[in-house]
This record gives structure tokens, C-alpha cells and sequence, in this order.
């Protein structure tokens, strides 16, 4: 695996590698290596921006400075079972048990065309520790991770947060597949509104997750003012009159 830090940390766009996992993606949205590959492709700079914006926040140095990787903090079965009831960590926790994913797994779907991430860098554990935190926002936002709309709905939330243009294209990308779908009008006001929510919201990446995960649920969504994702659920509603399975999942594809 490569380690060169200009391949792992692009300082360039790659328009032609984002069209082309994005294409892939629109097709297969379980394929999430393709958004890791278009992440890799368009966000140049971000992990940069965001490391030093945490730095300059009330607990970034030290964040900073510990350096924690919660991908293995959040593998650890005793760390997830300690949270009490109706705390962000048992929250995690339970999605884990729902969804059967789990941080290491999504760490080892980011290990892409030979690209080592665990370079000993600041801005590549910026990135890990993006990565890594990913569920937790789908935790705090209310989006469903195992259906497209909520995944749209949480990128558009993340460009917001993040300004890494890689989670607008997929957004913007998954905007215009929606324009095929019946109650694709409701899809796109949904994505309008998790990014209306990303702006609105507190700076997510700088909170500290091991205290975030102790803290009751919905006292941490009013102190990081995420309130109920009504157009999400409306379009929920909506598209999945027809297309909501059984279990309450939405189809993987748009068709």
C-alpha cells in the first residue's frame, strides 16, 4: 500500500474519478467504497480546514493532542455497553445490533486502490476520526443508514458541516436520480432540509465523542440544536407507501 502523503492527501480534484464512482454509486448505493472514492477525488483540503478548526475550538488541542482512534474505541464491546439507557452510546449500540455494521468494517471498506489511511499524520487522523464518527451522525440526525434517502439526506448534512465538496456531489447526484422517482419531489426537499440542519447545527466534528456518547440523546440533539428531520420522515412517508420493506428499509436502488 502506497503512503506517499500527496497520493493519500490529494491536493488536486479528480472530477473524472468522481463521475465515475459516483455513476457506480447511484447504481449500487451499498457500494460505499465509491464514496470513499469520490471523498478521496473532490474533498482536497478539507481534512486539513477541519484539523485546524479543531484546534481552535474550546477542546481541539487537547482532542488533538490524545489523538484517540475511535474506530477501535468503538469496536471495544465493554466501551459500547457501558452507556446507560437512552444515552447517545446506547443508542450506537444498538444501531451496531440492528444493522450488523461496525466501525472496524467500515474502516476496512475505506482501504481503497492500494491507499494507506493510517499514515501517522494529522490531517489523515482528522479524516480516520471523520470516518469513524460517521454513525454517530446518523445516531444524532435521525437518518436511517440502511436506506439510500437517509444516507442523501445525512450527505447533504455533512457538506454543511464540512464543506467537502465530495458529499454535495453525491447529494446533488442523488437529487437528480430522485427526479425518476414517484415522491421524488418530497427526496429533494429532504436533502434541502439535512443540509438547512448541517448549517444549523453545532460543529459536530469538534465535539468530544467519548462524553458525547454518555450524554442522554435528546438532550444532546437540543445542545447541538439538530431538531426532528420532518421533511425526511414526510418523504419517508411518501416514497415508502410502495417501496418501504417489510422491516421498514427502503430499497438500496432508486428506480
Amino acid at each position: 500500500m502506497t503512503s506517499d502523503i500527496s497520493t493519500v492527501i490529494p491536493d488536486r480534484r479528480d472530477w473524472a474519478t468522481a463521475f465515475k464512482a459516483l455513476r457506480r454509486l447511484l447504481a449500487d448505493a451499498n457500494d460505499t467504497q465509491q464514496v470513499f472514492r469520490i471523498m478521496r477525488a473532490l474533498n482536497a483540503g478539507t481534512a486539513k480546514a477541519g484539523y485546524l478548526r479543531l484546534l481552535r475550538t474550546a477542546d481541539g488541542g487537547r482532542i488533538a493532542y490524545e489523538r484517540v482512534e475511535l474506530a477501535e474505541r468503538f469496536s471495544d464491546p465493554a466501551f459500547v455497553a457501558q452507556f446507560g439507557e437512552g444515552t447517545v452510546g446506547a443508542a450506537y449500540a444498538e444501531f451496531l445490533r440492528m444493522t450488523g455494521y461496525s466501525a472496524t468494517g467500515l474502516a476496512e471498506v475505506s482501504k481503497i486502490d492500494g491507499v494507506d489511511l493510517n499514515v501517522r499524520h494529522p490531517y489523515l487522523w482528522y479524516g480516520r476520526r471523520m470516518r469513524d464518527t460517521h454513525d454517530i451522525w446518523h445516531i444524532l440526525t435521525g437518518y436511517r443508514a440502511d436506506e439510500p434517502l437517509g444516507e442523501l439526506c445525512l450527505v447533504a448534512f455533512s457538506y454543511a458541516q464540512t464543506h467537502g465538496l465530495g458529499w454535495a456531489f453525491i447529494a446533488v447526484g442523488g437529487a437528480l436520480k430522485s427526479l425518476r422517482v414517484r415522491g421524488g419531489e418530497q427526496v429533494r426537499r429532504a436533502i434541502r432540509e439535512g443540509y438547512r440542519r448541517g448549517k444549523n447545527a453545532a460543529w459536530l466534528p469538534g465535539e468530544d465523542y467519548e462524553r458525547l456518547l454518555a450524554e442522554p440523546l435528546d438532550a444532546a440533539q437540543a445542545r447541538l440544536n439538530i431538531p426532528d428531520p420532518t421533511a425526511y420522515r414526510m418523504a419517508r412517508e411518501s416514497v415508502g407507501r410502495a417501496a418501504v420493506r417489510a422491516d421498514g428499509t427502503m430499497p438500496v436502488t432508486f428506480s
